[in-house]
C-alpha cells in the first residue's frame, strides 16, 4: 500500500522538486497540496504548486489555497535581502515552466486539513515545507489533529545554521508563534529537517545536466529549477561549494521512502518568539542532560548521492 501524504509548501523552487517527487514515487500516494504564505505570496505558491502538477501530468491532485499572512504578526514579509525576480533569488514569482490550466479548490486548506484529517482512520503524512501557519491553525481550531495525524515531517529552522538572519532560517521566521505551537502540540512522531541536514545534501550543476538529460517532463523541470538555485546561490556566497545548491524541501520527501537519507537524533525543540536577535530561532536542545523530554527527532547529517540518486530514478521513469 502507498504512503497516503499531504504536502503544505510555499512553492518556489525546493518545494516544486518536492512536489514533483511525491506526485511521481510508486511508494507515495499524494492526495492533495495545501498552500502557504511564504517564499512568494500565497496566489502565487498556488499558481505554482498548480504549474508543476499540470506540468507533470498529475492534474488529479487537488490543490487547496491557505493563508496569506502569519498568525500574529503584521510586519511579514519584510524586504528581502535581494530584488525579487533578480539573479540571487533562487525562487522568482512564476516558476519558469507554463501557466496552469487546472485551478485551486474552492475549499480553503485549513478547512480541508482538519477535515481530512480528523474524517480518516487511514495513515496520512503531513510534509509542511513552508511556514507552519496552516497547521497551526488547524491546530488551534482542532487540537485532536495532533493525535490523529501518523506523522509530520517538517522542513525547517537549523542548529549551527540561519540563512533568513543569523541564528534563524526562514520558514520558522516567517512565523514563529506557529512553529512553535507545532513543537508544542505533542505530535507523537515529528521529524524535523533543517539546514544542518539539507546543507549537506547538495545538488550540483552536474546533477541538473543529468536531469535535463532524462528527457522527462520532471527532469526538464528539475533542471530548470535547481540550476536557479545553484545560479543563485553561486552569486550570493550561500554555500561553501562551487556549483551547488541545497534543495531543502525535497529532502523531506526523499526521507518518506528512504530513511537512511538524513540521520536524525532525538531532541527537545522549541521556537524563540521573543528575542529581538534570535527571533524564529529553533532552540534545539542537544545536551545529554536535557530536563525537558524529545518531542522531535531532528536531522543533522545527509547523504548527498543518495538523494540526487533518489530524485534521478524518479524523474527518469515515464510518466
Amino acid at each position: 500500500m502507498s504512503r497516503k501524504v499531504i504536502l503544505d509548501v510555499d512553492t518556489g523552487t525546493d518545494d516544486a522538486v518536492a512536489i514533483m517527487f511525491a506526485a511521481l514515487h510508486p511508494e507515495l500516494d499524494l492526495i492533495a497540496v495545501t498552500t502557504v504564505n511564504g517564499n512568494v505570496p500565497v496566489h502565487h505558491c498556488t499558481d505554482n504548486s498548480l504549474r508543476v502538477l499540470d506540468f507533470i501530468g498529475r492534474r488529479d491532485v487537488p490543490v487547496f489555497e491557505g493563508l496569506a499572512r502569519p498568525l500574529v504578526r503584521l510586519d511579514f514579509p519584510t524586504p528581502k535581502s535581494f530584488r525579487r525576480d533578480s539573479a540571487e533569488d533562487m525562487h522568482g514569482t512564476e516558476l519558469p515552466i507554463p501557466a496552469p490550466t487546472s485551478v485551486k479548490q474552492e475549499t480553503g486548506a485549513v478547512e480541508f486539513l482538519i477535515e481530512t484529517l480528523l474524517g480518516t482512520t487511514e495513515p496520512i503524512t503531513l510534509v509542511p515545507v513552508g511556514p507552519l501557519s496552516n497547521i497551526a491553525a488547524a491546530l488551534a481550531l482542532e487540537p485532536r489533529i495532533a493525535d490523529a495525524v501518523h506523522e509530520v515531517v517538517i522542513m525547517g529552522g537549523g542548529h549551527h545554521l540561519g540563512n533568513e538572519t543569523a541564528s534563524a532560517e526562514f520558514n520558522i521566521w516567517a512565523d514563529p508563534e506557529a512553529a512553535d505551537m507545532v513543537f508544542a502540540a505533542g505530535i507523537e512522531r515529528l521529524t524535523l529537517v533543517p539546514l544542518d541536514a539539507t546543507h549537506k545534501a547538495l545538488v550540483t550543476k552536474a546533477d541538473c545536466e543529468a536531469f535535463e538529460a532524462l528527457d522527462t517532463p520532471a527532469g526538464t523541470a528539475a533542471a530548470r529549477f535547481i540550476g536557479r538555485r545553484v545560479d543563485a546561490y553561486g552569486s550570493g556566497n550561500r554555500v561553501a561549494a562551487t556549483a551547488a545548491a541545497p534543495v531543502h524541501d525535497a529532502l523531506c520527501t526523499a526521507f518518506l521512502v528512504a530513511p537512511e537519507v538524513i540521520a536524525t537524533k532525538p531532541c527537545h525543540v522549541r521556537v524563540e518568539t521573543h528575542g529581538t536577535r534570535t527571533l524564529g530561532r529553533t532552540v534545539i536542545d542537544t545536551r545529554t542532560h536535557a530536563r525537558e523530554p524529545p518531542n522531535c527527532e531532528v536531522a543533522f547529517d545527509a547523504d548527498a548521492r543518495l538523494f540526487v540518486r533518489l530524485l534521478s530514478e524518479v524523474f527518469g521513469s515515464p510518466i
